[in-house]
């Protein structure tokens, strides 16, 4: 596929034809019968609407959105009525305003408009967004590919069930992948202020931008005086958006802490892919992957943003957050982008590396292209067997969600430690 670009264009397209064919005809169908005959509430189920409706009271009639007022009338709209505790199939996710209460400066163009004319031109957004993304990543990584190899990304990614899956709900993790990349490839073309503002704007997803943070702060203070300007940009567009958030809702760190508590403790979240997968030892897993992280971005911490080795870094960096983070939403998984990316441009060389790295090559991509391969098979199903038998059969292309982050982390490991050696390698040859 890697060589023959014309059929790698073609598979995408099947591909994602039959993600969406699979998630309208048979996963959005089995959830609607389910619905129904459990008694389950569905309403308008926009993962917008509780970030919507709480910008909205919060501007327009200075209400606090983490207030349970605002939370049961985005029950109203999101579940189409209250949840009521003392029915057992109601959902336990009571959709509160769970997020930083600057995402209302982000959504204020919107608030005076339907929400189903929001629904709408935010659905069209985050599509053209997550297409973006792609040209974007790739600049990131220094990649030089073909407009036909970019197109095939660009496809594959919206037909990716993490892409379908955030379109339909509308959910806000597209909008911080294109923050983030957007700023990754400012940074690498230089514009590091530009970079630093986008960055801080990805924060209305704290989680997800963490760690990235973490490693970029010391990537400038190894170079104060070239990369002070990320920096400068970041700290004050964050303390820009924290302090107008306190003057518009004074004391709101404290209500987004409670509501981030209460989300994590009424979703029955707060796992990783680590800790659903290991179970006890996912609290250990995670602290050596941090620790391989840190180690390693410490050792590559004067590296220009237009090396190979930062590239490398940041293909770590984001498929690790992946399995670190507590929440292993399908949808977050467009952070393993650039990991993806890292791995099919050096998957050729990692394949003549040993019998045991091609296992693990066979076995990431198995579990990656897996909710393809089973979508294809229900898709062609559909003209065979009626659609209400195919619906038991809506998780087949599910079952390797755990694993696409575990296996993808660990193949960009593999990825980066062969980057490493011949680094090392070139640099010991050059000096004899």
């Amino acid at each position: 596929m890697l060589r023959a670009p014309q059929f790698a264009i073609i598979a995408a397209l099947l591909a994602a034809a039959a993600m969406w064919c699979y998630v309208d005809y048979i996963l959005i169908p089995h959830q609607q019968s389910q619905s129904a005959s459990l008694g389950i509430p569905r309403g308008n189920l926009s993962d917008l609407y509780p970030r919507w409706l709480g910008s909205r009271e919060l501007l327009l009639h200075h209400r606090d959105p983490y207030s349970p007022e605002v939370t049961r009338e985005i029950q109203l709209g999101y579940y189409g009525r209250e949840l009521d505790p003392n029915r057992s199939n109601d959902p336990k996710d009571l959709q509160g305003f769970a997020y930083p209460v600057y995402v209302a400066f982000l959504l204020a163009p919107t608030v005076t408009s339907p929400f189903q004319v929001v629904l709408t031109g935010f659905r069209w957004f985050l599509t053209i967004l997550t297409v973006l993304t792609v040209p974007l990543w790739l600049r990131s990584l220094n990649r030089r590919v073909s407009r036909l190899t970019t197109l095939t990304w660009i496809v594959f990614t919206l037909g990716s069930f993490a892409a379908v899956q955030g379109i339909k709900l509308q959910q806000l993790t597209l909008l911080v992948c294109g923050f983030v990349a957007s700023a990754m490839a400012a940074l690498v073309s230089g514009h590091l202020i530009a970079a630093g503002v986008l960055l801080a704007l990805g924060t209305i997803k704290p989680q997800l931008t963490g760690i990235l943070i973490a490693w970029l702060a010391l990537w400038v203070v190894s170079d104060w005086p070239a990369r002070k300007r990320l920096a400068y940009g970041f700290v004050v567009t964050f303390l820009a958006l924290v302090l107008a958030g306190e003057a518009l809702l004074p004391g709101w760190i404290s209500g987004f802490r409670a509501a981030a508590a209460a989300y994590v403790q009424y979703t029955g979240g707060g796992k990783s892919v680590l800790d659903v997968a290991a179970g006890p030892l996912g609290k250990l897993l995670a602290l050596a992957i941090v620790a391989l992280i840190a180690v390693y971005v410490w050792n590559n911490r004067r590296a220009s943003a237009n090396q190979a080795a930062f590239a490398r870094c940041l293909a770590l960096v984001m498929s690790a957050t992946l399995v670190i983070i507590p929440t292993y939403a399908p949808y977050n998984q467009l952070l393993l982008l650039p990991a993806l990316m890292l791995i099919v441009g050096d998957a050729a060389v990692c394949w003549r590396r040993g019998k045991m790295t091609r296992m693990f090559i066979m076995l990431a991509a198995l579990s990656v292209a897996w909710p393809w391969l089973s979508a294809m098979l229900l898709s062609v199903l559909l003209i065979f067997v009626s659609h209400a038998r195919l619906q038991n059969a809506w998780a087949l292309p599910l079952l390797s969600s755990l694993y696409i982050p575990l296996t993808v982390f660990g193949l960009t490991v593999l990825c980066v430690w062969r980057g490493n050696q011949e680094s090392v390698g070139r640099a010991v040859a050059g000096s004899s």
